[in-house]
């Protein structure tokens, strides 16, 4: 106990600690109470606070993603319909070397080919009606110029074969390149365009994933936020109980016994005059 002490004869003022007041009794309860000037506001914040976290939890029942915009669909779509000529693609040996070759040989080999051999007939066709002019037809010189005709188109037929397969080899050979680029290359977008498609997914599933948790957590927010209401509240004002012993017992139970109970009720001088004595709790 702490005891302030103002002593009028000498007029100073000091603080010591004496022992306890024996007649003070055991403390039986303590009840704290709000102070009274924050009484009124503080009774209100906490009636709007439980008002509040009594509200139900008002869900956002808009999209929670962008999702794809139409130019992705577009995009998705049309490599989605892609036709990729897996069965081409590989490795170029001589049957794909064959499967190639074989357009470009119809398509530009044969005409040539056709083409020298009407020229040969067309020369086969003069020297005929040269030598009937000349009464030589039927003899060794049509033979002589029959075969320089057909060994001149032979020539002709071969270097037109040659580097005819030689171009189609090359053309067979580029045409399978391409198609090996085109095919890897829209294999590469879908395969990039179904990570973008992920990811859209995932946003959403993340977006519901979300929503979810913080609708579960909703009432354990609740606790804590009214939990926060009462932190930092002025709640200084304290009562105190004491159970009173009788003043025998008191002194009897003190160190000094009877001559302490004669001290209560007798009295003992004092040696100042004009005493003022407060007793605070710590």
């Amino acid at each position: 106990m702490t005891t302030t002490t103002t002593t009028g004869t000498t007029g100073s003022t000091g603080t010591t600690t004496l022992p306890a007041d024996p007649l003070a009794g055991k403390q039986v309860g303590t009840e704290s109470n709000l102070s009274n000037w924050a009484g009124d506001y503080v009774t209100n914040m906490l009636g709007k606070g439980q008002a509040l976290s009594n509200q139900p939890y008002q869900a956002y029942s808009g999209p929670l993603t962008a999702g794809t915009s139409q130019l992705q669909q577009n995009a998705f779509q049309g490599l989605a319909n892609l036709t990729i000529p897996t069965d081409q693609m590989g490795v170029f040996d001589a049957n794909r070397a064959q499967q190639y070759m074989n357009p470009y040989l119809m398509a530009s080999l044969q005409p040539q080919i056709d083409e020298a051999r009407r020229q040969s007939q067309i020369t086969q066709m003069q020297n005929d009606a040269q030598l009937t002019k000349a009464g030589a037809y039927g003899g060794g010189r049509q033979a002589i110029m029959n075969a320089e005709t057909q060994r001149n188109l032979g020539t002709n037929l071969a270097n037109i074969t040659g580097k005819g397969y030689a171009d189609a080899y090359d053309k067979a050979m580029q045409a399978f390149r391409m198609t090996n680029e085109y095919g890897m290359g829209a294999l590469t977008a879908q395969q990039q365009a179904g990570a973008i498609q992920r990811q859209i997914e995932q946003e959403g599933l993340t977006a519901d994933k979300t929503a979810f948790e913080q609708e579960r957590d909703y009432p354990y927010k609740q606790v804590q936020y009214q939990q926060s209401l009462l932190q930092g509240l002025p709640l200084q004002t304290q009562t105190y109980s004491y159970q009173q012993p009788s003043a025998l017992s008191s002194a009897m139970g003190t160190t000094g016994g009877i001559m302490s109970l004669y001290d209560q009720i007798f009295g003992t001088p004092k040696t100042t005059t004009a005493a003022t004595t407060t007793t605070t709790k710590p």
